[in-house]
């Protein structure tokens, strides 16, 4: 008895839309770390407002970090929960040690951009092979990171108005 045998998925359609999650997995968990980081060690003017926005995006990672573990689970797979796994699949890259809100802003807006790329190309996958749900989740998350680019950038600009 299998999950894909009950909600009319095809085994082979479910494990590329899987294997495609586990390296969105992957990138969210590395994301959330560097967040995590992020929240930490902010220091300056923009202290309060980081350190809180940190935290929303952070907390926003880990959900999403497990939605997507539980998809791979309903696609019949097993979602991998090492960390050394996830840095040997992961495309976002660890940081530590930044404390600057430029620095830091802006490995939050290339990884939102990465993962933008990557959720498109999954739902386009899961178009393909008629895997509605996926779909559903990821364009969900697609449409929450372009508000948060474009809500960060906003504000990125009006940082860079008062120096």
């Amino acid at each position: 008895m299998k999950t894909t045998d009950y909600i009319h998925i095809n085994e082979a359609a479910a494990n590329q839309v899987a294997e495609a999650l586990a390296a969105l997995l992957a990138d969210f968990q590395v994301f959330y770390t560097n967040l995590r980081g992020f929240h930490w060690n902010i220091k300056g003017h923009a202290f309060f407002t980081l350190h809180a926005k940190f935290e929303e995006l952070y907390n926003d990672a880990s959900e999403k970090v497990d939605e997507i573990a539980e998809r791979i689970l309903m696609l019949g797979n097993q979602p991998e929960n090492r960390f050394s796994e996830y840095l040997k699949v992961a495309r976002v890259q660890e940081v530590s040690g930044v404390s600057c809100a430029s620095a830091a802003l802006d490995n939050v807006l290339e990884t939102l951009s990465h993962l933008i790329k990557e959720e498109r190309r999954i739902i386009a996958l899961a178009s393909e092979l008629n895997d509605e749900s996926t779909q559903a989740q990821i364009s969900g998350y697609l449409q929450e990171q372009e508000k948060t680019v474009w809500m960060l950038v906003a504000w990125a600009k009006n940082e860079c108005c008062k120096a």
